[in-house]
């Protein structure tokens, strides 16, 4: 049977995304509600966005869960069911003179539902679409997180005029309808290859070329490691695919998901903080969007950069490109140079937003596609620290520096100094657990 062109799917899937990617956008919400509700404290209102990433970790975990047993179609409706039923609940039930009672309902209807909700999206989308993408899974993933990552940025303009116009509890009332027709629609597009379209093929390391059995199917050993007298692994059981369990049980997992963690918490010490910067050192708060523009472009960057070069190169490329950000930072505040600073944003979102899209293809092929789900809802997981202590460490650092950005700075050096001796890890904890 010829498969269909996975063009179209690819690009549903992007749009898909770009609509989730509002969660995302918590800063679009966040103006209308401090001034709908001005008792709440920065911290209360930030509580609500730390709590939508938590469940939006565990809705791709759960999402995980329910993709062996059940279509992806069907997963994508009870994501459509939780947001509508989330953000309808906000319409209903945000009241302007219960202040204690509002901010519970954010909580719950924006952050478990909301947040939930996105996550089940989120992986039954990426998981199905890249199979469709055997080859080129770092673009395909990189095109689908571009539209994840850039859904605020892209769709803000719009949520705004809405929140003047109808208010913020109608808005939510649209929003949420909105976003659940899109996913029910588009979701009779998505759907797995009937069969396998081609071999998964291996992450470049060293020259080493992947091994397989007579049938041609990855051994989940490279020859390299063969020729040298290494020990066969005891696991995985299923050659070429890794089930979550067995996933856990390598180091090379946890040293990749510590890198993970780093980049991210070294973004979120600028991304949080864009407009603020920019209005800083003398320049338009408009610019401070340039980080979620290339936020947007490093996703697709990075994805291309793993599919031609491999895993230990992209990762070096998007770790480099994070200390270089750092730096010009770094000697922006030192000279009061904007120019410097304003060439360090963009790299910041190139390296922050890369981020995504070398976990997704990394997960594949290290531990293979059949268990893809789970083992990237479980990598996705290092969102949840990254959101905790990027916000809380860069409002520190900012009072430290008395309203200033230095100490921000050399922090996010010091970060991305770290994630290059842990990408340096991963490539040498691969190699001894025979994974690339």
């Amino acid at each position: 049977m010829k498969e269909k062109n996975p063009v179209p799917i690819l690009i549903c899937g992007t749009v898909m995304l770009l609509f989730l990617g509002l969660i995302y956008a918590w800063s679009i919400f966040r103006i209308p509600l401090s001034a709908m509700f001005p008792d709440w404290s920065k911290t209360q209102i930030s509580m609500t966005f730390t709590i939508s990433i938590t469940f939006f970790c565990v809705g791709g975990f759960l999402s995980g869960r329910l993709l062996s047993i059940l279509k992806a179609r069907t997963v994508v409706w009870v994501s459509a069911a939780l947001i509508l039923i989330g953000f309808g609940l906000i319409s209903f039930l945000l009241n302007s003179a219960s202040s204690s009672g509002s901010l519970v309902v954010m909580y719950v209807c924006y952050g478990v539902l909301g947040g939930g909700g996105v996550g089940f999206s989120y992986n039954a989308i990426l998981s199905t679409v890249n199979r469709w993408f055997p080859g080129r899974v770092g673009m395909a993933s990189g095109i689908l997180l571009m539209g994840f990552g850039v859904g605020g940025l892209v769709l803000g303009s719009a949520v705004n005029l809405l929140i003047k116009n109808l208010g913020i509890e109608t808005s939510f009332l649209i929003l949420g309808i909105g976003m659940a027709a899109i996913l029910f629609l588009l979701s009779f597009v998505i759907r797995k290859p009937e069969a396998v379209l081609q071999p998964r093929p291996p992450a470049p390391a060293d020259g080493n070329e992947a091994a397989k059995d007579e049938h041609g199917a990855p051994t989940g050993k490279t020859e390299g490691a063969q020729k040298n007298g290494s020990p066969a692994r005891a696991f995985p059981a299923e050659p070429g695919n890794y089930t979550l369990s067995e996933t856990l049980r390598t180091s090379s997992f946890w040293v990749f998901c510590s890198w993970g963690v780093a980049i991210a918490i070294g973004g979120l010490l600028v991304i949080n903080s864009a407009a603020n910067i920019t209005v800083y050192y003398g320049a338009s708060p408009i610019l401070g969007l340039i980080v979620s523009v290339f936020n947007g472009v490093g996703r697709p960057f990075n994805g291309v950069m793993f599919d031609r070069f491999g895993r230990r190169i992209a990762m070096w490329i998007n770790t480099l490109i994070m200390l270089a950000a750092g730096a010009m930072l770094l000697l922006g505040d030192l000279t009061g140079q904007i120019l410097f600073v304003l060439l360090g944003l963009p790299l910041m979102g190139v390296s922050y937003g890369g981020a995504p899209a070398l976990t997704s293809a990394t997960i594949n092929a290290f531990y293979g596609p059949r268990y893809f789900p789970l083992n990237f809802a479980a990598a996705t997981l290092e969102l949840i620290p990254a959101a905790i202590i990027g916000p809380l460490v860069s409002g520190g650092l900012e009072e430290a520096a008395g309203g200033g950005y230095l100490y921000t700075f050399i922090m996010l050096l010091g970060v991305a100094v770290l994630a290059l001796g842990l990408n340096q890890a991963v490539g040498m904890r691969g190699k001894k657990e025979q994974l690339e």
